[in-house]
């Protein structure tokens, strides 16, 4: 349950992805499973924190240290999350957050990358062609011209003018997550108890980024199906999306890895009754009311 990009990157690197499915609750990737899936051949775990809710790093990191493995986070959607006290980004795994536009935290594209001291320093000669002195460094009061190409690098850096739109958004980013709570919290009041829908979770132990509020339909009290909701929900003028197509539903992974739709039953079972409800900071009272009473009526008129 995540967007491909995940999964893309470890072929970028000549690696072979291997997919294991979700909790059902949280929707991040499973430890048993993750377990079940190590081989001698294996060499990281990539847990995505769907939504903002971190994933169980206690439980997947004891893997990683039995089978001597590398844990690399993919925080896409957990800026600010923490995980029993710790943000995410605070340890010791490389970890990848995004800045794209639908983020918490908006730099318009591009993100942020958090490891060891020694990683990090590794990652930014990568991220500059290779070059052993960035151009802070080099043109900066008291520093020199001289550089050297250690490695061939890429051009992965992010531009200094995004940079300082992530830089001012900083200071309102407790504003932004309250407001966000908010509107998580008018939803799921709305929400919880209605027998034709699963609200999210958020575990005690976390602080739930809530980059996305992913309403689960239970299909059997209703007689339509989480398309034509969508349809329904566009006729009241609100829009909604799906967090995420599997990966092994996409043409390229299914016909390459010859995965069949039900070799991950939680992911497809949830992505079939999966609608992603509007939650940005900028909703105003009567915007979330509006979303609430779209999916009651929904519900109302299509219930069983």
């Amino acid at each position: 349950m995540t967007f491909t990009a995940s999964v893309n990157v470890i072929e970028h690197v000549g690696a072979t992805p291997v997919l294991v499915d979700v909790e059902p609750d949280t929707l991040n990737i499973s430890p048993k499973e993750a377990e079940r899936a190590v081989t001698g051949r294996t060499k990281a775990i990539l847990p995505v924190h769907y939504g903002g809710h971190p994933a169980d790093l206690d439980s997947l990191g004891a893997i990683a240290e039995s089978n001597h493995l590398a844990i690399l986070e993919d925080a896409a959607h957990a800026f600010p999350a923490s995980y029993k006290g710790a943000p995410i980004g605070s340890g010791a795994n490389p970890t990848a957050f995004s800045f794209y536009a639908t983020k918490n935290l908006v730099t318009g594209e591009g993100g942020m990358l958090t490891a060891s001291s020694e990683f990090v320093e590794q990652a930014r000669v990568v991220s500059l062609h290779g070059m052993s002195r960035d151009a802070w460094k080099r043109y900066d009061v008291g520093g020199s011209w001289f550089y050297e190409v250690v490695m061939s690098g890429f051009k992965y850096n992010m531009p200094d003018i995004q940079a300082a739109l992530g830089l001012a958004q900083l200071q309102r980013i407790g504003d932004l997550q309250a407001r966000r709570r908010e509107i998580v919290d008018a939803y799921t009041a709305a929400f919880r108890g209605n027998d034709a829908l699963e609200t999210p979770v958020e575990h005690p132990d976390v602080e739930h980024a809530w980059h996305l509020y992913p309403l689960r339909l239970n299909l059997d009290a209703l007689t339509i199906d989480r398309n034509r909701f969508i349809e329904e929900m566009t006729a009241r003028k609100v829009g909604t999306s799906v967090h995420f197509i599997p990966i092994h539903l996409h043409p390229y992974y299914r016909d390459r890895y010859g995965y069949a739709p039900d070799d991950f039953p939680i992911a497809l079972e949830s992505y079939e009754r999966l609608v992603s409800l509007p939650l940005v900071p900028a909703l105003s009272d009567q915007d979330v009311a509006d979303v609430i009473e779209a999916v009651l009526d929904i519900v109302d008129r299509y219930r069983r």
